[in-house]
Order: C-alpha cells, then structure tokens, then sequence
C-alpha cells in the first residue's frame, strides 16, 4: 500500500492503513488496513469510501489522479470485475 506521496492511498488497489482520526493528523494507533468498499461520482470527481479491517471505522476520501478508474467505477455499480 503505497500512495504517491500526495495521496494517502494505493492508485492501484485504492488500499490505505489506518493512520488519521481526523484527514492529516496521524493521531489513529489502530494502523489496520483500510480497504475501499464503494465509490460514488459526484462534482466531477470519485469519493471512495473506505471501511478499516481491524476496528471497522469508514471514512470517504477524494479519489486522485492516476487512481485506477477502472475499480473505481466497479466499485461505484456494485459490478464484479471478469
């Protein structure tokens, strides 16, 4: 899980760690693994919601340029990839 330094997730798989409380603070202990579970396209821009695998939270963060658009709308119509 590596962002590009901009972001705070993967542009390929949209996975992150579980580092804020709040966007930027690095104040969260929990550092599970922060997997994205649906996207929705609004002001011209993907939101990526994401759920932590260890303590559960969501949190919805602005997708970036270069994130893979594929699973992004996969994510977004519920669809499963072939």
């Amino acid at each position: 899980m590596k962002g590009t330094g901009y972001t705070d997730h993967c542009p390929n798989c949209l996975a992150s760690k579980h580092v804020d409380t709040n966007p930027g603070d690095r104040s969260s202990n929990c550092g599970g693994k922060m997997e994205a579970v649906s996207s929705v396209y609004h002001g011209g821009e993907f939101v990526i919601t994401y759920r932590c695998k260890k303590c559960g939270i969501e949190k919805r963060v602005g997708s970036a340029a270069g994130d893979n658009q594929d699973l992004l709308i996969v994510l977004a119509t519920g669809r499963k990839g072939r």
